[in-house]
């Protein structure tokens, strides 16, 4: 691993860490009433992903099963799968070394340690997902703390940063990408609000991710033979 590329991603990766801290005290007040102290550091610890924590604790708090939070969390990760096999020829080493990146791999890290021509400086990615891991942490363990101090977090606002962050990852990142973009984002929610009266809690947000196989179909001029497109997610994925 080259060492000065780690330094690099990690100073990169700063003000992403930051961004994340705070996001993860929200996370941690709105997550405990929801699934206790010890599930809430439990999935920041182990699923190190905001977006796919946000979407299973709002599915659990609207009253949805264990399953459907699950079944949300893992569409929200799915995009993982395409940039892992992006990454993939950029590793070296045997199966474990190479499981060990692709854990390290958030959305800010991989964007940022793309080189163009389907080539990842991995030292730089590393670097850059290890600045964010500790805010995140910590920051949900303050939250918990600060969960304790407020006795009805819905009165300061707090129960609207759900929605409102999934609408900042929506408008500020995925709507940029073109026409295909804006008609997936009409659908989905075409779909869970006309689910929404008739459905379990959680069946909507699944259902509403079928429209984002639409973006498998190449919309001519999106995207220029060998441009690569840019990942604008949560800060820590």
């Amino acid at each position: 691993m080259d060492r000065e590329s780690l330094r690099a991603g990690f100073r990169a990766g700063i003000p992403f860490a930051i961004a994340a801290g705070v996001l993860a005290i929200s996370f941690g007040v709105l997550a405990e009433p929801v699934v206790g102290a010890t599930a809430t550091v439990a999935m920041s610890a182990f699923v190190f992903a905001g977006s796919a924590q946000f979407a299973s604790i709002a599915v659990l708090a609207a009253g949805g099963g264990i399953s459907a939070a699950v079944i949300a969390a893992c569409l929200l990760n799915a995009r993982y799968i395409p940039m892992g096999i992006a990454l993939a020829p950029s590793l070296s080493g045997g199966w474990l070394s190479r499981a060990a990146y692709g854990q390290s791999m958030i959305d800010a890290s991989w964007a940022m340690a793309n080189r163009g021509g389907g080539r990842f400086d991995t030292s730089f990615l590393v670097g850059a997902t290890l600045a964010s891991y500790p805010c995140w942490l910590g920051g949900t363990v303050i939250g918990l703390a600060a969960g304790d101090l407020i006795s009805d977090p819905d009165a300061l606002g707090l129960d609207a940063l759900f929605p409102a962050f999934f609408l900042a990852l929506l408008v500020g990142g995925e709507l940029q990408r073109g026409r295909t973009a804006i008609v997936v984002a009409l659908l989905g929610a075409a779909i869970a609000l006309a689910l929404t009266p008739f459905t379990p809690p959680g069946v909507p947000v699944i259902a509403a991710s079928a429209a984002a196989l639409l973006g498998l179909r190449a919309e001519p001029g999106e995207l220029a033979e060998g441009e690569h497109p840019e990942i604008e997610e949560d800060p820590i994925g």
